[in-house]
């Protein structure tokens, strides 16, 4: 008995998940035994993360639609700029707010999202099924590189992230999830993601150097870790960067020194 066979086309940046010949082209897929279009997509290299909406012989269907002999799957990308929620079969739950857990690679976009104020949790002992686990409970998208990651089955809301660039993939999230809205900088420690205070001056004067006591007034302290800030000399280079990130240009400051206080910067 023949297997059965399905014709497969993926639409926009879903092709830089194939191999060249299958980009932007219709093609055959055989199998031994009907599979769920997820399996389908993800046996292609495509996560399930990155699809917001499919197609069989036309109609909207979920993840765990079976797909058999002769049917015809279109597999759309995440719409950032056109709301499909009527349409689509997916039944991703909504997120209350958006906060992420990021893999161990990204550690320079983390702190550049907790400088814009975003919750970001991240930890160098994450591996990949704490990752997954925390995203599922936690309710976080998911940030990674490592498409494999993203198509383990608990994780509903994650992000491929193309480039290698941090800047660009701030522009990256932002973008893909509309969150200029949502930028409040100066909120969240760059250290341990938790909130960032004014703090009395009196309060930090043996946890900071006695010359910046002395010239510095406002000083700013983390709830959860107790680390102290202020505006430092690469303070302009932050505000241009926050700017920028507000117009969607995120454009890389010349210096990487980029974070409150001498101590962070370096890990920027």
């Amino acid at each position: 008995m023949p297997m059965p066979t399905v014709t497969v086309r993926f639409y926009e940046e879903l092709n830089d998940f194939l191999p060249p010949e299958k980009r932007k082209r219709r093609y055959e897929v055989t199998f031994p035994e009907r599979r769920s279009v997820k399996d389908l997509a993800e046996s292609e290299g495509v996560p399930h993360t990155e699809i917001d909406l499919l197609l069989v012989n036309g109609e909207s269907v979920g993840f765990d639609c079976l797909v058999g002999d002769g049917d015809d799957v279109a597999v759309y990308p995440v719409f950032e700029s056109l709301d499909i929620s009527t349409v689509s079969r997916l039944g991703r739950p909504p997120l209350r707010s958006p906060r992420f857990v990021a893999d161990v690679h990204l550690g320079k976009l983390v702190r550049r999202l907790r400088l814009l104020g975003f919750d970001c949790s991240y930890g160098p002992d994450f591996d990949d099924a704490r990752l997954a686990e925390r995203s599922a409970r936690e309710e976080r998208i998911l940030l990674t590189r490592d498409r494999q990651l993203l198509m383990r089955a608990m994780v509903m809301h994650g992000i491929f992230v193309r480039s290698g660039k941090a800047n660009e993939q701030v522009r990256q999230v932002l973008d893909r999830l509309d969150l200029y809205g949502h930028i409040s900088p100066w909120s969240r420690c760059l250290s341990c993601n938790g909130r960032i205070c004014q703090s009395d001056k009196s309060q930090v004067r043996d946890l900071v150097p006695a010359y910046t006591f002395r010239t510095v007034e406002d000083f700013y302290r983390c709830v959860e870790c107790g680390k102290v800030f202020w505006k430092g000399t690469h303070w302009p280079k932050l505000v241009t960067f926050i700017e920028q990130a507000r117009r969607g240009a995120c454009s890389p400051p010349r210096n990487s020194r980029q974070t409150m206080e001498p101590e962070d910067v370096a890990k920027t």
